[in-house]
């Protein structure tokens, strides 16, 4: 039984990605749930939410084998396999697999094997290297008995995005309410089917092949990349950006959605905020996101002592309602019992 993966992903950048992922992991940690999260982002930005620069300086001149994602597949770069992962403890039930810079030379490894997967023999390696995220998520996650895999990517279309999203069980998917945002969704829908389609190809070459009786205990994913619903960014009040604008772009979110990434037809009238497929419209809450990086924990944790006075202790209370609101609306989708 493998533990399910949630991606959240869009090719745009800039849409709060990375910060969602941090305050989910911690309210579902919160809400007893055991979380494994994983940054698959070379820029490594989630593992800098985490982790101080000392300890991820340390973790990045050291080079150990499994200290990071990258230091875990990249043995398999040469004759080697996949080194088991060492996760960060950052809280109570809550486990980071770090990210690496260095992570972006994996990608043309993955490139080089995405064809040779297709082929009549030797197909154990490639597919090994493929499914190499996924594996190594399931080893973290067995590891801590986790019950949720969260996962960071960049914003594009690469060949490590794509193994990402072969391990990915479910997607959601933050957007902009902006020109590029929605450009990115019209990308995105025709992008994940044809990926789950290829897949699919490939797993069927492998159930047919010599290799598969040779190695009966591999595990491959079945790159289900289920998507869950959208989350927009709330408007902020702007001089060079009015209100019209922003809702020019995010009134069109709904139709966008079901016809690029659910085939589905629009519905006539569909607003956002009544959407099904919405998960949430993320505030933006000011001020506090600097005061919780400041002092590295989520905005509804913060307290009196952190800073957190006034109308940023009511401010707190309304991020911890709506981060909760959220994970459970996600973990209903993804069928995690609370």
């Amino acid at each position: 039984m493998s533990t399910p993966v949630l991606t959240f992903f869009n090719n745009k950048g800039g849409v709060g990605k990375t910060s969602l992922i941090y305050h989910l992991a911690w309210m579902f940690a919160s809400l007893r749930k055991r979380v494994v999260v994983a940054d698959l982002d070379p820029q490594a930005n989630l593992t800098a939410a985490f982790l101080d620069d000392e300890a991820i300086e340390r973790l990045w001149e050291k080079q150990q084998p499994g200290s990071t994602i990258f230091r875990c597949v990249k043995p398999l770069t040469g004759v080697g396999d996949i080194a088991p992962p060492t996760l960060q403890r950052v809280g109570t039930d809550l486990y980071l697999l770090p990210g690496d810079v260095a992570l972006s030379s994996f990608e043309d490894t993955l490139s080089g094997e995405w064809p040779a997967s297709m082929g009549d023999a030797n197909l154990y390696r490639p597919m090994r290297i493929l499914t190499s995220f996924w594996q190594v998520m399931q080893m973290a996650a067995e590891k801590v008995q986790a019950d949720l895999i969260l996962v960071d990517i960049g914003p594009n279309l690469g060949a490590i995005n794509r193994s990402v999203l072969l391990a990915t069980d479910y997607v959601a998917i933050p957007l902009g309410a902006d020109l590029f945002s929605l450009q990115g969704l019209n990308n995105l829908g025709p992008t994940l089917r044809s990926w789950k389609g290829l897949w699919k190809k490939r797993l069927d070459n492998w159930d047919f092949s010599a290799d598969m009786e040779a190695h009966p205990d591999f595990r491959l994913p079945k790159g289900n990349m289920l998507p869950i619903g959208y989350l927009c960014q709330q408007h902020g009040v702007r001089l060079d950006r009015p209100v019209r604008a922003y809702d020019k772009w995010v009134q069109r979110i709904p139709a966008v959605y079901r016809k690029a990434v659910l085939q589905e037809e629009p519905v006539l009238g569909m607003k956002q905020e009544d959407d099904p497929y919405c998960l949430a419209t993320i505030r933006h809450y000011r001020s506090l996101i600097p005061l919780g990086q400041e002092n590295r924990k989520p905005i509804f944790n913060l307290t009196s002592a952190d800073g957190a006075i006034g109308s940023h202790a009511n401010a707190v209370q309304d991020a911890k309602k709506d981060f909760k609101r959220l994970a459970i609306k996600i973990a209903d989708r993804i069928d995690l019992r609370l």
